[in-house]
């Protein structure tokens, strides 16, 4: 007898069955005691036998009729619009045959044996040189940063590679094992490294190299494009690992809804559904709960930084960090609020909030060397009263080459470094360099001994850096924090470094700036907000005392004597 079964037919033979007559016989025989008998007959157990297979009469018919047209037809005889072969079908000698006919037709109409073996070959060596080549243009041309480290290029590929390789491997061993391989990792590894943007367009790279080996490349294009799409906008910044077993299960009912709509918009119905794809997305989702420990492993090869990093390099309990609060306690909060103000506008603007808050922390950690001589430190004595302004230049610009140091023995990561040595770019150490200028008049300024080494700021996480760094620096020497003040402050110090030029090889913009502005002014108006004074409590008025009990009042002899 002939079944289906998840959409494949199969044989099963009928030697065990047995209609409700002879299922009821076969009782009787067995239960042949007089009780027994009596018991069946009670319970009409012959009304309970009912078959529990039905046979299909719509689909036996069709496959009569499809049996009957091919022993009509001449055996081996392909007619003009008719299938050959479906999903699922098992391949008889007929069939087997109608299959040899194609594929001697097709033989025929190439142009010799070689077109037949190479074409195909050579035509999926283009495809792949186009993918490719669409993938460097974009880098290229909208990600060129990315595009000249190399690290960064070669992370790329060997994802896109080893992804590639695994998932030919997945496709040949196991039924429907390429819905086993995460290929969502890739999209989650680019936005943790980079940017939503890059992650995306190498996904879609990755997807399309893999599509030449499915069966249904529409089916699977659709389903991993939904899945990507899922992936990229449920995992902003990796900084938490709840954040990543929450995008896997929401790529877990992306995979099941997108592939369930594709199946009902092919065939019609919900019966046909393969319950295996759900174990496979399954297995899948598992899998992507693993980018966690791969972060890590990529992160020491390729010397990238994730937001996981950056989270545990802000913790205040570092070495680094501990010793600052400890060695110079006001540079220290100096870091905490450039941190908070630098923040808030790298939020407003999109920027990576975690680097910045991160770099902030860091940025003054070359003071350590030398607490005393910076002013947050000092309490009523100035070491720089015994040096000359270029002396004091050296001194305060060599924090940042201090700092460089200490991060390189430290261990630090590349983008640390950077907001160390440009968070004041080449700008003047201008207290020193003014104060020379006005003892030295009309003499030529070494203007080398009072800059400091750069460079300039060179992305929009540095420039937020450097305007908060010196916007919280000068707010202190503010006599009121009214807003007009704190407003002209802050314009003053930023369009000042715009007049310099200091922000010209980073990628800011003008509407960037202006919304960082808006940001400091409300989060200095917030930081040195006046309190309210409380009211000192007035105690009641004590009663008069009759004339007869008031205090004997002595001179000041008689109390002296009285206290001898």
């Amino acid at each position: 007898m002939r079944f289906i079964h998840d959409n494949t037919s199969i044989y099963i033979p009928t030697d065990g069955f047995m209609s409700a007559r002879v299922a009821y016989e076969r009782l009787d025989s067995i239960f042949n005691e007089e009780h027994y008998r009596r018991a069946i007959e009670l319970t009409a157990m012959s009304q309970f036998l009912v078959p529990n297979i039905v046979r299909d009469t719509v689909a036996t018919e069709r496959l009569y009729d499809e049996m009957l047209q091919k022993a009509m037809a001449p055996v081996g005889v392909i007619q003009q619009g008719e299938r050959i072969i479906d999903k699922g079908d098992i391949v008889t000698p007929e069939l087997y045959s109608l299959l040899q006919t194609y594929d001697s037709m097709t033989g025929q109409r190439s142009a010799s044996k070689v077109d037949r073996h190479y074409y195909p070959i050579l035509g999926q060596l283009l495809y792949v040189m186009i993918l490719l080549a669409s993938l460097y243009f974009f880098l290229g041309y909208f990600r060129w940063r990315i595009f000249g480290n190399t690290r960064a290029m070669v992370l790329i590929m060997a994802l896109i590679t080893a992804f590639v390789v695994f998932s030919y491997g997945m496709g040949d061993t196991f039924r429907s094992g390429l819905y086993m391989v995460p290929f969502t990792i890739v999209a989650i590894l680019m936005v943790v490294f980079f940017d939503g943007r890059t992650a995306f367009f190498v996904y879609i790279t990755e997807i399309m190299l893999c599509t030449i080996i499915s069966n249904f490349p529409l089916e699977f294009i659709f389903v991993q494009l939904i899945a990507g799409i899922t992936a990229i906008t449920s995992l902003k910044n990796l900084d938490r690992r709840s954040q990543l077993v929450r995008s896997a299960l929401f790529i877990f009912l992306a995979y099941s809804i997108s592939y369930t709509a594709v199946e009902v918009m092919q065939v019609g119905t919900l019966e046909k559904l393969n319950t295996r794809m759900f174990g496979c997305f399954a297995i899948n989702a598992v899998l992507i709960s693993f980018t966690y420990i791969l972060v890590f492993v990529l992160e020491k090869i390729f010397g990238f930084v994730s937001s996981v990093s950056l989270v545990e390099l802000s913790d205040v309990n570092n070495p680094i960090l501990r010793e600052l609060s400890e060695e110079c306690p006001g540079t220290f909060q100096h870091s905490m609020q450039v941190s908070t103000l630098a923040s808030d506008a790298a939020h407003r603007i999109n920027a990576n909030v975690q680097l910045v808050r991160t770099g902030a922390l860091y940025h003054d950690i070359g003071k350590i060397n030398n607490p005393a001589f910076f002013t947050e430190n000092q309490h009523g004595v100035n070491p720089h009263d015994a040096l000359n302004p270029m002396q004091s230049a050296r001194v305060v610009i060599g924090h940042v080459i201090d700092g460089l140091k200490r991060a390189e023995k430290a261990q630090l990561p590349d983008v640390v470094k950077d907001f160390i040595t440009q968070h004041h770019g080449t700008g003047k150490a201008k207290y020193f360099y003014n104060t020379y200028c006005n003892a030295h008049p009309g003499e030529e300024v070494d203007e080398a001994a009072f800059t400091y080494p750069g460079p300039n700021p060179q992305t929009r996480e540095a420039s937020i850096l450097m305007m908060a760094d010196a916007v919280e620096a000068a707010s202190r020497s503010l006599k009121e924090h009214t807003v007009e003040n704190i407003t002209a402050l802050v314009n003053r110090i930023i369009d000042a470094q715009i007049a310099e030029g200091l922000h010209n090889e980073s990628t800011i913009s003008f509407r960037d700036v202006n919304i960082i502005k808006e940001a400091f002014v409300e989060r200095l108006r917030t930081m040195y907000h006046v309190r309210v004074s409380y009211p000192d409590l007035k105690k009641p008025a004590e009663p008069a005392l009759p004339a007869d009990k008031k205090p004997e009042v002595k001179t000041e002899d008689e109390a002296t004597a009285t206290s001898k």
